[in-house]
């Protein structure tokens, strides 16, 4: 007999060699029927594993994490026996489950095209119709390889070829397909019923420019239709608030031919970035941080003490200057650590709160760039907080709390995930307990849930990372903090604590932001571009419904300008009407329409951008209203 220990802590007894579907039988036909995936100790498998050891168990349905991974990955398998049955010809290399779906890369010299697309789907509905059992088998190395060669897969054999000695070959089978994989996977195809193939995009074998291109495949799967529609409803919505459109469209942003992957920030989109770095500032100040800016470029003596010319070498840009060879950074950290050694410290200094507004560079490959998501130069909101052993806690719940005050400011929800030692680390075991101490006892002190993401810190200290919503649902991770014991070693610093002699402070590196300009695109596409007042790049245009009434726009106008107000007057010959749509285009928060009568008693006709007409207002009365809807920083309703 073994003991199985489930999720709620109860522990069941069962016959040694019993499969995890037939445990979750055991508790409930419904929860067999709705069970995708589970983890035994710790490891995902499948549902046919035979559990022959006392264990715990975890049972997975499609919206946990685990489950949707493996769903999509059996769905990746689905649409490579698609492509074969349709293009027998082809050949495969890789294909993942990823964070929104899954893709398989090919070999294939017919180019697919949309249409091409429409009718691998098809057959994958087919496939899931057949109800194939998927089973996993193994083989020895040699006939692994002979498999992959019989079966003209190139890619298999230098995948298989490059396993290490006494690793585990396994295939998994559905039908008349087969498949170099580790899996696991469902039980049978049936479930993949709602899928839909997205899009084709050419993508180097294994990411390498050297390499030959591969067409990569990308779909999306779920177990109902309604989630499925749901989600193509959220991808319409996230084409029309593309940040690269709308970039363009109000003049804040391009990426040009010259500089690929070098953003250039048109007026209007530096009114943008100002206002947020001005927010950033504000926020900072009001902490007790102090602002520095360390050089652009640095020597390489100093990348070889941070670590990064021997690990981060091929993402720097390196040049030669007076015999020397520099790298412009990637990253603010050394240059924190020049700043921390410019002079003695004791143990009176902490905590020292530093923030930059750091300028790095960063070479990623051509494939990868996209708009401001992914760029090769961008501003990091980089702190480096240096403090005593006792400090840690206090400084993290300050971290957070910090952070937590920018999201909501912009309407974010975020869920948080604390990650630990990783096998690969450095540091002594007293060191990480204190760390990982300081993070967790943080967080719970401040009441706030956060997911455990065990072994998966950086090999230099323990991190917390905050995953924000946007209004499509969508997450991205974008703050972080991270407890270092590497650079304080490598770099050396110290402080005289009060028995007068020299220790090591403890070390930690977080953003808010994380990369300005990706920011800036999230919000973009958050916001529709339809920015609230305190951000938008023109916050007011004033409309003359004349050329007579010019002057009196332009006194408006110094009114307006005088106060800090972001203003534009729109004089040109058309019609009120045009003018209007074209400002509601341009997403300005308000329009103030002048003519004679608004001359006449200094007031002026405001039309709210998301609320339409307010009618006639005192000058100094709007001037009132757009002040304290600035200072208070509000925030609009999101569809």
């Amino acid at each position: 007999m073994v003991k199985v220990t489930l999720k709620d802590g109860s522990v069941k007894e069962f016959e040694q060699g019993i499969s995890i579907m037939d445990v979750a039988k055991s508790i409930s036909e419904g929860l067999a029927r709705a069970i995708v995936a589970a983890s035994v100790n710790g490891e995902v498998v499948g549902l046919d594993y035979k559990i022959n050891e006392d264990c715990e168990l975890n049972l997975f349905k499609f919206d946990d994490v685990e489950g949707k991974d493996v769903f999509r990955h059996t769905s990746a398998h689905m649409l490579a026996q698609a492509i074969k049955r349709l293009y027998p010809e082809a050949k495969l290399a890789i294909g993942p489950s990823i964070e929104n779906g899954f893709y398989y890369d090919i070999d294939l010299e017919h180019r697919l095209s949309a249409e091409d697309l429409e009718k691998i789907e098809k057959e994958m509905k087919k496939i899931a119709k057949e109800d194939l059992a998927i089973e996993r088998f193994e083989l020895p190395r040699e006939e692994a390889l002979a498999w992959a060669k019989e079966n003209g897969e190139d890619y298999k054999v230098e995948l298989i070829s490059e396993l290490p000695e006494g690793e585990v070959i396994s295939f998994y089978k559905q039908g008349d397909f087969t498949d170099l994989c580790r899996g696991p996977h469902l039980p049978s195809t049936k479930k993949v019923k709602s899928v839909k193939l997205l899009n084709v995009t050419g993508a180097y074998w294994r990411g390498d420019e050297k390499n030959k291109m591969l067409q990569r495949v990308y779909g999306i799967s779920f177990e109902k239709n309604k989630d499925l529609e749901e989600y193509l409803h959220m991808l319409e919505e996230a084409k029309k608030r593309d940040h690269r459109k709308l970039g363009k469209e109000l003049e804040l942003f391009f990426i040009p031919e010259e500089g690929p992957g070098f953003p250039l920030f048109l007026p209007k989109g530096m009114e943008l970035k100002n206002a947020l770095l001005n927010f950033w500032r504000e926020v900072h100040r009001k902490d007790n941080y102090v602002e520095i800016e360390t050089p652009i470029i640095l020597n390489r003596q100093l990348w070889e003490t941070s670590g990064h010319w021997f690990h981060y070498k091929e993402n720097m840009y390196t040049v030669g200057i007076d015999e020397q060879d520099f790298a412009i950074k990637p990253m603010n950290c050394p240059g924190g650590m020049l700043f921390y050694n410019f002079k003695p410290h004791s143990y009176r200094d902490f905590p020292m709160r530093v923030a930059e507004l750091g300028r790095v560079h960063r070479h990623e490959l051509s494939g990868a760039l996209h708009g401001l998501m992914r760029v090769r130069a961008f501003t990091q909101d980089d702190a480096h907080i240096f403090m005593l052993p006792e400090q840690i806690k206090d400084e993290i719940k300050g971290v957070v709390s910090l952070i937590d005050s920018v999201y909501k400011v912009f309407g974010f929800e975020y869920h948080m995930e604390l990650s630990t030692r990783p096998e690969s680390s450095i540091g002594t075991d007293e060191e990480w307990e204190v760390a990982e101490n300081g993070l967790r006892e943080a967080l719970e002190e401040l009441n706030l849930p956060y997911k455990l993401n065990p072994g998966d810190g950086a090999f230099y200290g323990p991190k917390i990372d905050f995953h924000l919503r946007d209004c499509l649902g969508r997450t991205w991770q974008c703050g972080t903090i991270q407890l270092d014991m590497q650079l304080p070693q490598r770099f050396d610093i110290t402080y005289i604590g009060q028995d007068g002699e020299k220790h090591r402070p403890v070390m930690i590196h977080r953003v808010a932001f994380g990369s300005i300009e990706r920011f800036i695109g999230i919000l973009i596409e958050h916001y529709a571009g339809k920015f609230p007042v305190w951000l938008a790049p023109t916050q007011v245009k004033i409309l003359p419904i004349s050329d007579k009434y010019n002057d009196y726009a332009k006194e408006v106008k110094k009114a307006l300008f005088d106060k800090g107000i972001r203003v534009e007057i729109d004089d040109r010959a058309e019609k009120t009407g045009f003018k209007i749509r074209e400002a509601q285009l341009q997403k300005v928060p308000y329009m103030l329409i002048v003519g004679e009568k608004e001359e006449a008693d200094k007031k002026v006709s405001v039309r709210s951008r998301d609320n339409g007409e307010i009618g006639s207002l005192d000058l100094n009365e709007f001037l009132e209203t757009i002040l304290k809807e600035i200072e208070e920083r509000t925030n609009i309703e999101l569809a």
